[in-house]
């Protein structure tokens, strides 16, 4: 054959082949299972009296398809049955014979019956009780179209199929074919220094601490001599920990820009797959492309997709498992001396499995955080590098206003103050309105302009903002009050936002967490002052004050009546979740904690009545104020605020309060 078909013509040929397999399959497919279609479908209840009667003139069975097909009269025969061959029964000529001997004339039918000798031969002895012919067709013909569909077309499937495989392996095939072997390939992964714009260091702020120990693995890359002259080796693996939008990607690629290797990047999800065996194949020819490319980093984003934790049944877990058995593997496989670094990242750590993040696989673990002031003052500056920014523009403002941010909201903010500057056409130049109202967008969404609310409305959204600013500033935080508006974003109708005057808190008393509930609860207490009731606009202000109060009680024993012990379960990822787990504790205990977080929110909730009732003026005129100019900031709301008293009342926390960033 090889002197024949040569090139492509071998490959077209078992092709057409394959084609023409499935054609015929079809074809037997069609002509094993089907059935007669003609006649009258009866029960065999009716066919079994019409036995008894005598009116079953014939009858055949057909085996393979396990169903009874023949002629009967309407009424009992006229006279004895003509002697007729069984290979005539169908003719025309037996038809005239037989219906000669029914007044009612003949009705042909057909009926199933269950695949059972002992059912089979109850039918034929009922049928044929009275003379009737029966005959037994086997049907060989389908029988033998039934064996070659599940025996020998398959095998000649997959023979065809196998061989277009390996012909296409050995370069003899078609570049058309060549992507049936590739299924369990990762394809070509590196990027090589200068395909793309270089990412270092240089381009990663607020993240110092996770630079400072990724510098270990660039410089081990740069020269590991310096590191086998102390006997020391570098981390096989580093896993980064955070949040989403934290900058654990682009740490990655700073970490393969700033040394100038081969970078591999692949997501976790590109390795699951229902074929068992393909996951673990593409982990093998990843490895495989990294280790000729060696120094390089490999980086697995979204580890945890393959990276779950098995479980402890001993059981083989399937496709997941295998894969993750074979990382692990290939983690092994590579000394320290190779020139390999692997990372990954995750927002999951606490679903990982154990044997993935041991001392010798991923050797460090670096938790990101979203940063502190400073931290989102540099993220700022390098975002807002090359724009045109306006004398006007206060980064660090900026950065006090938004505590919780991460750099992904911080680049969208300096993005969203560029559009907004192209949208107002403001000369060529990004004002600090523009970026004022940037951070509102991504904190609360853009203005409900269709939203328009009644008179009443709007007085009832400025007494509750209003009631927000008044008792922060009664609490001694008057200064981190930043911006009061009444114009509807988003699902809010009204917003009250803080700026960090202080810095970024780490820690927390009890009467700071105290002074978050009344705070949350202010606008509450304001409304019932004002209206005697409250409102719809609660909702969120409920959620905050219940979330606080949860955890004073449940996590921080911060409760005469529950004590020093943990009722809520703590979280170990960083996605959130669906609220707090309650531990496995008695009703009694329950009850308590019920009753304590209820106290909590409301002492707030009194609390808060209380510094507004001695607060009345200026939350008169604060209202009022909002209903004329819809947002207070600046100078405007400062002039205000001096009008409260911190130390009007006693047992006030004076500066206790964190400031409100982002729910």
């Amino acid at each position: 054959m090889s002197g024949v078909l040569k090139g492509p013509v071998l490959p077209r040929v078992l092709v057409v082949t394959l084609v023409a397999l499935v054609v015929g399959g079809g074809l037997l497919i069609r002509f094993a299972y089907q059935t007669p279609s003609a006649g009258t479908e009866v029960t065999l209840g009716e066919i079994y009296q019409a036995g008894d009667e005598g009116r079953v003139l014939w009858a055949r069975l057909l085996d393979e398809n396990a169903q009874i097909v023949g002629q009967s009269c309407a009424a009992p025969l006229a006279g004895p049955r003509p002697e007729v061959a069984p290979s005539e029964l169908e003719s025309a000529d037996a038809a005239r014979a037989f219906g000669a001997l029914c007044p009612g004339g003949l009705l042909s039918f057909r009926a199933s019956y269950p695949r059972s000798d002992v059912a089979t031969q109850k039918l034929i002895d009922a049928v044929s009780k009275e003379g009737a012919d029966v005959v037994v067709d086997k049907q060989l013909a389908k029988a033998v179209a039934k064996l070659m569909l599940l025996s020998v077309l398959p095998l000649l499937l997959l023979v065809n199929l196998f061989a277009l495989i390996f012909l296409s392996k050995s370069g003899g095939g078609d570049d058309t074919l060549s992507g049936v072997i590739e299924f369990g390939e990762m394809g070509k992964r590196e990027r090589q220094k200068g395909t793309d714009k270089p990412v270092s260091f240089a381009d990663v702020a607020g993240s110092e601490d996770a630079v400072i120990e990724l510098r270990e693995v660039t410089d081990y890359l740069r020269d590991p001599q310096r590191f086998e002259a102390y006997g020391a080796a570098v981390p096989k693996g580093v896993l980064l920990f955070g949040p989403p939008g934290c900058g654990k990607t682009l740490l990655a690629r700073a970490t393969a820009g700033d040394t100038g290797v081969a970078f591999f990047s692949v997501a976790g999800t590109e390795f699951v797959e229902a074929l068992v065996g393909v996951g673990a194949a593409r982990v093998r020819d990843l490895f495989r492309q990294v280790r000729e490319a060696a120094p390089a980093i490999v980086f697995i984003d979204e580890i945890d997709a393959v990276g779950r934790r098995r479980s402890g049944e001993g059981s083989s877990g399937g496709e997941r498992e295998q894969t993750l058995n074979q990382l692990l593997v290939e983690m092994d496989g590579f000394e320290p001396t190779a020139g390999i670094v692997l990372m990954g990242a995750t927002n999951r750590p606490d679903i990982l499995d154990p044997a993935l993040m041991r001392p010798g696989r991923f050797d460090r673990h670096v938790t990101l955080q979203p940063p502190d002031v400073n931290g989102r003052r540099a993220i700022l500056a390098l975002h807002a590098k090359n724009k045109p920014m306006a004398a006007d523009v206060d980064l660090e403002q900026i950065a006090r206003r938004t505590p919780g941010f991460t750099g992904a909201d911080l680049a969208n903010i300096i993005n969203e103050g560029a559009l907004l500057a192209i949208r107002e056409g403001s000369g060529g130049q990004i004002h600090a309105s523009h970026l004022s109202e940037a951070v509102q967008r991504v904190l609360q969404g853009p203005q409900r302009r269709g939203q328009l609310m009644s008179a009443g409305e709007r007085k009832r959204v400025a007494y509750h903002e209003a009631g927000h600013a008044i008792v922060a500033a009664a609490l001694g935080r008057n200064k981190s009050v930043h911006r009061i508006s009444i114009v509807a974003r988003g699902r809010a109708l009204g917003q009250t936002t803080f700026s960090s005057e202080e810095g970024d808190r780490v820690l927390l008393t009890r009467s700071d967490m105290e002074d978050q509930v009344t705070t949350a609860m202010a606008g509450v207490a304001a409304e019932q002052l004002a209206f005697g009731e409250a409102s719809t606009t609660a909702e969120e202000d409920i959620d905050r004050a219940t979330d606080v109060a949860l955890q004073m009680v449940g996590r921080y024993g911060m409760s005469p009546g529950i004590g020093w012990r943990r009722m809520l379960s703590k979280a170990e990822g960083f996605l959130g979740g669906d609220g707090p787990t309650i531990e496995a504790v008695s009703g009694q205990t329950l009850y308590e904690f019920d009753q304590e977080v209820r106290n909590v929110i409301d002492q707030g909730e009194k609390k808060a009545a209380q510094l507004l009732g001695l607060h009345r003026g200026p939350l008169e005129e604060m209202v009022n104020r909002l209903e004329a100019q819809e947002t207070l900031e600046g100078p405007d709301l400062a002039a205000l605020l001096s009008w409260v008293s911190p130390d009007i009342s006693s047992g006030t926390s004076g500066g206790r309060v964190a400031p409100v960033g982002r729910p």
